[in-house]
């Protein structure tokens, strides 16, 4: 019976074979040439890491089996086109994340030969490097709107679910009047938070702007008032006083270095960011609606609603894990669509209250 490093090496065997195929077919279909060509160069090192398993494993006896990993190569495939290259290298670096974890661990914790080990070091350090290149990747991606979608679809589903599941309690034989007023709340709610989003961005990159158009006349008239400036910024954010006096002074000539450590930039665009939001909102605001339209009473169509919601919340949960690089994605789930349908629960209870308090009925 094989032992449990046994069963991790061949399972740490068969993510590399994967990844390996992976990034070959990655490197197919990569328009870019020189990201083709990391992926290439990533095929080769991951080649690699699956000689190494396949010795360790072949060292103790074992003869590893080629991985096929064919559902894992289609499920990857699927992503990348369904997710966009943004939200899949994020899919990719969490891999990575894992990865370089569970090597950590067996290193410290096996019984390895000094080749083992100084090998299994080299692939820590491989994966690391593989980590930086999908961080970067993901860095030149266009994910602040996927991020503005995401969340704006969440926040209408929730909102209205909320909406709706309340006046299905008042009126349980009206679904009609109830998907009205949950569209008629939606529809607000979603100018409501396009504007929002569009002030919230417009008046970051105002505030960045002046903090720019300060440190540039500061600099032109005081160059020494401008490192104090730099000093009292660098002091403020928790660096030692000597450290920041030493950064200021070597970096006080170079304008652009400066305001670079002084303003985080974003190249947010605020009509952009506030259409993704308001159409995103509505999206969400479909999933608990529509039933109502369809269905013949209140209460069936909160089933279906309330069914709607759990799921899509479940899949935004996936989408949130990932773009946000955590990789306790079922936990995610289990909170989103808890305090989704939990929110939603708390408002029929209310609409029951409000029935009962003022006689309302459908």
């Amino acid at each position: 019976m094989a032992t449990d490093s046994i069963k991790k090496a061949y399972s740490f065997y068969k993510e590399e074979f994967d990844a390996a195929k992976l990034y070959f077919y990655l490197a197919k279909n990569e328009s870019n040439d020189a990201n083709k060509s990391k992926f290439l160069e990533l095929h080769d090192i991951e080649a690699e890491h699956v000689k190494f398993w396949y010795l360790f494993l072949k060292n103790r006896g074992y003869e590893p089996k080629s991985s096929t990993g064919n559902l894992k190569l289609a499920l990857s495939k699927i992503l990348r086109h369904l997710f966009g290259a943004g939200l899949y290298t994020s899919i990719l670096e969490i891999g990575e994340s894992t990865s370089i974890e569970a090597y950590a661990e067996f290193l410290s914790s096996e019984d390895l030969t000094v080749e083992e080990r100084e090998g299994l070091k080299k692939i820590i350090e491989d994966e690391l490097d593989h980590e930086s290149f999908f961080e970067n990747q993901k860095s030149v991606m266009p994910v602040n709107n996927v991020r503005d979608f995401i969340l704006g679809m969440n926040d209408g589903l929730v909102e209205l679910l909320g909406a709706v599941t309340g006046l299905s309690a008042v009126y349980p034989s009206n679904p009609l009047f109830v998907g009205i007023n949950g569209l008629v709340v939606g529809l607000a709610g979603a100018m409501s938070m396009a504007i929002g989003t569009f002030i919230s961005v417009r008046s970051q990159r105002q505030v960045n702007d002046g903090l720019r158009r300060k440190m540039e006349l500061l600099f032109g008239v005081s160059k020494d008032r401008a490192k104090q400036e730099l000093r009292d910024k660098l002091t403020e954010s928790g660096m030692p006083e000597d450290v920041g006096k030493e950064v200021a002074d070597r970096i006080g000539e170079n304008q652009e270095a400066m305001i670079g450590l002084l303003i985080e930039e974003s190249d947010e665009n605020e009509m952009r960011s506030a259409a993704f939001t308001g159409l995103a909102y509505i999206v969400g605001v479909a999933f608990p609606v529509l039933p109502y339209f369809l269905l013949p009473s209140s209460i069936s169509a909160l089933i279906l609603s309330a069914v709607l919601a759990g799921v899509v919340l479940a899949a935004v949960a996936v989408i949130v894990s990932i773009s946000a690089g955590n990789a306790n994605i079922k936990g995610k789930i289990i909170e989103m669509v808890v305090s989704g349908l939990g929110a939603a629960g708390v408002s029929y209870i209310f609409g029951l209250i409000v029935q009962g308090y003022f006689g309302v009925s459908a």
